[in-house]
Formats: C-alpha cells, sequence, structure tokens
C-alpha cells in the first residue's frame, strides 16, 4: 500500500509540472480559483462564528 502511496504522489508532482510547463497562465488561474475559494471558506466560518456570538 505504500508503495502504491508514492507512485501516486509521484504521478500527481508530474501532472503538476507538466501542467505548469505547458500552460502557466491556466495554471495561475486554477491556483488563483483555489485560493480565493479557501479565502470565501475562512470568511463564512469568521461570519458563523460572528452570528453565534452576537
Amino acid at each position: 500500500m505504500a508503495q502504491f502511496k508514492k507512485i501516486v504522489l509521484y504521478a500527481a508532482i508530474v501532472f503538476v509540472l507538466y501542467t505548469i510547463i505547458n500552460s502557466p497562465d491556466r495554471a495561475a488561474e486554477i491556483v488563483q480559483l483555489g485560493f480565493e475559494g479557501i479565502s470565501n471558506a475562512a470568511q463564512g466560518v469568521g461570519n458563523f462564528m460572528t452570528a453565534l456570538i452576537s
């Protein structure tokens, strides 16, 4: 099982590098969307906590 995880990890790294090299603009858009999603989720949690306190 550990060998399988290692193979999947290497495959994911190769895929990410391939994507960045072949289309860096699209890769940057995907990373930006990911960070925006994380930011929106954190903001939602903050709003929820604020609503609980008030």
